[in-house]
């Protein structure tokens, strides 16, 4: 593996702020949100602080962030197998193929109670789906739902045995 030198970091870091620029992000809007994504309830000052701008800065700068789109919500982590919700699988879906088939059919997807993502795919498998349940039998009700729906052509699941890793994070 070669080895990284500090110019190629600076040159990474430096495409990394201009793409960010184009988007009217910069390190400050960074420093925003790596605090609120590890802690929502995070003091403005303790922002401010990492920032090195004044509190009412990082106060204008959320609600910049949240009216461009770049901060969508704030949420609790709630723990999944402590509501009961310790089924965790993955299932792959391949569509009847037809016009916006995979508008129509990632909604239907998405609306069944305990699909918690749903992706759209490029290959042999139109969708990738995750879902929680609370045991055997509710799993079973949702991929006797999936694979009844008339555009589903085919689908294969997967029970995941165990989490290794589940973070809901982007990398800032």
């Amino acid at each position: 593996m070669p080895e990284v030198t500090l110019k190629d970091k600076v040159v990474h870091r430096s495409m990394r702020d201009a793409r960010l620029a184009k988007r009217g992000l910069d390190a400050v809007d960074l420093t925003i949100l790596k605090h609120l994504q590890n802690n929502s309830k995070v003091p403005l000052d303790k922002i401010a602080t990492a920032a090195g701008v004044p509190k009412a800065t990082i106060h204008y700068r959320i609600k910049r962030l949240e009216r461009k789109g770049a901060i969508q919500g704030y949420y609790a982590k709630v723990d999944p197998i402590l509501l009961g919700k310790d089924y965790v699988a993955v299932s792959l879906i391949r569509g009847k193929y037809g016009p916006r088939y995979h508008e129509r059919l990632g909604k239907k997807l998405a609306a069944i109670p305990g699909v918690w993502v749903v992706y759209f795919l490029f290959g042999d498998w139109d969708f990738l789906v995750l879902t929680r349940s609370n045991n055997r039998e509710d799993l079973a009700g949702k991929v006797e739902t999936i694979i009844n729906m008339r555009e589903v052509e085919r689908g294969a699941t997967q029970i995941v045995s165990r989490v290794v890793k589940e973070d809901p994070r982007v990398e800032v």
